[in-house]
């Protein structure tokens, strides 16, 4: 399979693709943006390995750009370790974050967790979660939700038939970012979810939060 490292370090760039490649991953490498956003309009790579700081640009923008409506998995490698840049990294939708120096043994491990054969899916009636590519498709089509959107609707599913609670959510959100939202936030990150879905599949259970069904029916309160 295809990986891509955008990594302008030749010594490592060079000892990562010997690495991946004794591991049977196929591990393309690009040294600019501009090489990176070449290669990804000509070919998906099952994983991204994304430095930070490059020559042409920053790594936090370019997956902004180029990378977060993919839902390609994303992992920020960079010399950056600042508390700030990590959270900045993860809520942006990054799959994980490594700082240099790191150890090549556990970037293949992390790499490998983001990677297993798995094809679990959860399908809700055109609804699929696809758990292992992080894709959410609706009647086949891709849609692409922004990192704190999806997780909130994999909380949703992972709780099929059950209550989650507007709290629950509200101290998910704080969990996952870092960041505290109000309860009306949450309101407003539904009714984002519940458009782009564009399925009555989310009810809203009055005073206390919200459930979706394995066989939803009726229209949503």
């Amino acid at each position: 399979m295809t990986l891509l490292l955008v990594e302008d370090n030749p010594n490592i760039a060079l000892g990562l693709t010997y690495s991946f490649r004794q591991k049977g991953y196929d591990l393309q490498t690009c040294t600019t943006l501009a090489a990176a956003r070449a290669f990804l309009t000509q070919t998906r790579p099952r994983l991204l390995i994304l430095d930070v700081a490059l020559p042409d640009g920053d790594g936090f923008t370019f997956y902004q750009e180029e990378v977060a409506g993919t839902q390609l998995p994303t992992i920020f490698l960079t010399a950056r370790d600042d508390e700030d840049d990590v959270v900045h990294g993860l809520d942006l939708g990054a799959a994980d974050y490594m700082t240099k120096p790191f150890s090549t043994k556990e970037l293949l491990a992390r790499v490998a967790k983001y990677l297993r054969p798995e094809n679990r899916q959860i399908e809700v009636g055109a609804l699929v979660f696809d758990q292992s590519k992080l894709t959410v498709t609706v009647a086949g089509q891709l849609v692409s939700l922004t990192s704190l959107e999806l997780k909130i609707l994999i909380l949703l599913l992972e709780n099929l038939n059950q209550v989650v609670r507007r709290t629950t959510i509200i101290d998910k959100v704080w969990e996952w970012t870092g960041n505290d939202i109000s309860d009306n936030a949450v309101t407003v990150y539904l009714k984002r979810i519940r458009e782009k879905v564009g399925v009555d599949l989310i009810k809203t259970v009055k005073g206390q939060g919200y459930r979706i069904d394995r066989a939803p029916q009726g229209d949503r309160p």
